[in-house]
C-alpha cells in the first residue's frame, strides 16, 4: 500500500500495485496517485483499474463501470511509491481522487439503471408475438362470423366452402414473394405492410359480403395475401434480432401467440358478435391491428445494428458467429439453385407434413367428435379447443429445451433432428393409438398430445431454414410455407373423400401417420444444420 500525496495541498489518494518497479508489467490499482505536474501526461479513466505505463509517461486507468473518461496528471510517469511534485501535483491529485468518486456514483448509476433495462431483442418478441397472435385471431373471427353471415345472405353450404378457402387462395402465392421481400428489404417492412392489408380487410370483410359475393371473395383473398408474409417475416426477423442460443425459445414464444390467437378469438369473438354485431367484431380486431402496428413502426428496427437503443453488449451477443454483411438488398438465388440440395429438402417435405396433419385436425375435429362419439357441437368445440392452449405451452417448452442442449455444447445438427423427431413420431404414435380410444375423453387426451407433440417441430424445420440459408431465409421459408399450405388444401378436402369413400375417419388418420414416420426418416438421412447457401 502506497500514499502520494501533494505537498502544497495535502491531497491524498490510496494505490493498491503490485508492482513497483516502472518496467513491471500492467498493474492492477484502485485508484491513482500523482506523479510530477510540470507537464500534463494523460490520465484515462476506465473499466478495469489497469496502469499501463509508457516510455515517458504513464496513462494510469481506474474502473468507472464501463465508461471511459480523461484527466491530465503529471508528465514523466516516474511516480511511484511515495512521491512529492510540483505545484501542479496538488491539484492533479484532488481531481483524480474526485474521479475515482465520480466512477463510483457512475457505477452505481448505471448498475441501477440496467437492472431495469429491456433487452431490445425482448421488445421485438413481444412484438412478434401479438402480432402472430393477430394473424391467427383475425383468420376465427371470420370462421366464428360466418354462421350470422350465412344466416343473413342466404350461402349455401357449398359457398360457405368456398368463402373459408378463399383466404388460402391469396396465402398460397404470397408466401414466396412475402420471403423474397424480407430478405431484400427487411422483415419489419413486410410484417408491416402485410398487417396493415389484412387489418384493412378484415374491417373491409362485412362491408364487402353486403356489397356482392365477388367483392367478399376478394377481400378474404386479400386478405390471406396480406397475411402470407407474416411466417417469412417473422423468420428473418428472429434470425437477425437473437443469437443461435436463443433463437428457438424466441420461435416457441412467437408461435405460442399464433396458437393463442385460435384460443382468444374463439373465446371473444361470440362474446363481440352479441354485444356489438358482426361489424363491431371486425372492426375491433381490425383496430387493434392498427395500434399494433403504429408500436412496430416506431418500436423497432430491421437490423439489431441499426438501433440507437440497443447497448453494446446486447449488440455483441446476438451478432456473435454471424456474417458481418447486411441481407438488405441482397440477389435472389435461382429458385433451381435452392431445389438442388437435399437439406433444403428436407424442410420442405417437413412443412408438407407438419401442415398435412396440422389441418387435418383443426379441420375435422369437431366433426370427428360429432360423427364418432356422437358428442353435441357444443362439447365437439370444447374437446377441439383444449389441445390448441396446450400446443402454445408444449412450443415454448421444445424451444427452451432446445437452447438449453444447444448452450450445454450438443451439437446444433443433433438437436435440430432430434426435436423433429419427436416433432413427428409423437403426433403419428398419438394418432395410430386413437383407433382404441372408447370415450371422447381419450380421444382428446390422445388429439392434444399428437398437437402438442407437434410443435416440437418449430424447434426443428422451422429453425433448420436459417441455419442453411441465413441470407436467404425468407425466399425458402416462403417456399416450404407454399407447399405446406397446398399440403393442408388437399388433406382437408382430402379427408372428407376418404371418410365417403370407407366410411371412417382412421383410415386418413393412419394415412397421416405414415406420412410423418416417412418424413422423420427422410430428415434424419439429409437434415443438417450447417449453412448450405451462401
Amino acid at each position: 500500500m502506497a500514499v502520494l500525496a501533494s505537498p502544497s495541498s495535502r491531497s491524498v489518494c490510496w494505490s493498491h500495485s503490485s508492482s513497483p518497479s516502472s518496467s513491471s508489467p500492467p498493474s492492477m490499482s484502485s485508484s491513482i496517485g500523482v506523479s510530477d505536474g510540470r507537464r500534463g501526461s494523460k490520465l484515462r479513466i476506465v473499466s478495469g483499474g489497469l496502469t499501463l505505463k509508457g516510455k515517458n509517461r504513464t496513462s494510469r486507468e481506474v474502473l468507472v463501470s464501463g465508461t471511459t473518461r480523461e484527466a491530465w496528471s503529471g508528465r514523466d510517469g516516474q511516480g511511484k511509491g511515495k512521491k512529492k511534485g510540483g505545484g501542479g501535483g496538488g491539484a492533479a491529485g484532488a481531481m483524480m481522487c474526485s474521479a475515482e468518486g465520480m466512477g463510483r456514483r457512475l457505477e452505481r448509476g448505471q448498475v441501477g439503471r440496467a437492472a431495469v433495462a429491456i433487452p431490445e431483442r425482448t421488445k421485438v418478441l413481444v412484438l412478434l408475438a401479438v402480432v402472430m397472435c393477430l394473424c391467427n385471431a383475425d383468420r376465427v373471427v371470420m370462421s366464428v362470423a360466418v354462421v350470422p353471415l350465412a344466416s343473413r345472405y342466404g350461402w349455401s353450404s357449398s359457398f360457405l366452402g368456398i368463402v373459408q378457402s378463399s383466404f388460402l387462395w391469396g396465402y398460397l402465392i404470397s408466401s414466396v414473394a412475402g420471403g423474397a421481400l424480407a430478405d431484400r428489404y427487411g422483415g419489419k417492412r413486410v410484417m408491416a405492410c402485410g398487417a396493415a392489408v389484412w387489418s384493412l380487410a378484415t374491417f373491409l370483410t362485412p362491408w364487402a359480403a353486403n356489397h356482392s359475393t365477388a367483392m367478399l371473395l376478394a377481400v378474404r383473398a386479400l386478405f390471406g395475401l396480406a397475411e402470407g408474409v407474416a411466417f417469412p417475416s417473422m423468420s428473418t426477423l428472429l434470425f437477425r434480432w437473437f443469437p443461435s442460443s436463443e433463437r428457438a425459445s424466441a420461435v416457441g414464444i412467437s408461435m405460442a401467440g399464433f396458437h393463442l390467437g385460435n384460443v382468444i378469438s374463439f373465446l371473444a369473438s361470440p362474446i363481440i358478435l352479441s354485444s356489438i354485431g358482426i361489424n363491431g367484431a371486425f372492426a375491433f380486431f381490425a383496430a387493434i391491428g392498427f395500434i399494433w402496428l403504429a408500436a412496430w413502426t416506431l418500436g423497432i428496427t430491421n437490423d439489431p445494428r441499426d438501433s440507437p437503443r440497443i447497448s453494446q453488449a446486447e449488440l455483441q451477443l446476438i451478432r456473435a458467429g454471424k456474417m458481418d454483411l447486411k441481407m438488405e438488398n441482397s440477389q435472389l438465388p435461382p429458385l433451381r439453385y435452392l431445389l438442388s440440395k437435399l437439406p433444403a429438402w428436407s424442410c420442405i417435405l417437413a412443412n408438407v407434413a407438419n401442415n398435412w396433419g396440422y389441418f387435418v385436425l383443426l379441420s375435422w375435429m369437431p366433426v370427428y367428435f360429432k360423427t364418432v362419439y356422437n358428442v353435441n357441437l357444443k362439447q365437439a368445440a370444447w374437446f377441439s379447443a383444449v389441445p390448441w392452449g396446450v400446443m402454445a405451452l408444449s412450443g415454448y417448452i421444445a424451444g427452451a429445451s432446445s437452447d438449453f442442449m444447444i448452450k450445454s455444447g450438443c451439437r446444433i445438427t443433433s438437436v435440430r433432428k432430434l426435436m423433429q423427431s419427436i416433432g413427428f413420431i409423437g403426433p403419428a404414435v398419438s394418432l395410430l393409438c386413437l383407433r382404441y380410444a372408447q370415450t371422447p375423453t381419450a380421444a382428446a387426451v390422445l388429439m392434444t398430445i399428437a398437437l402438442s407433440l407437434s410443435s416440437f417441430s418449430q424447434a426443428g424445420y422451422f429453425l433448420n431454414i436459417q441455419d442453411i440459408a441465413p441470407k436467404y431465409a425468407g425466399f425458402l421459408h416462403g417456399i416450404t410455407n407454399s407447399a405446406g399450405t397446398l399440403a393442408a388444401i388437399i388433406s382437408t378436402i382430402g379427408t372428407g373423400y376418404f371418410v365417403q369413400w370407407l366410411g371412417s375417419f382412421q383410415a386418413f388418420l393412419t394415412l397421416t401417420a405414415a406420412l410423418y414416420f416417412g418424413t422423420t426418416v427422410f430428415y434424419n438421412l439429409h437434415a443438417t444444420a450447417e449453412q448450405v447457401f451462401f
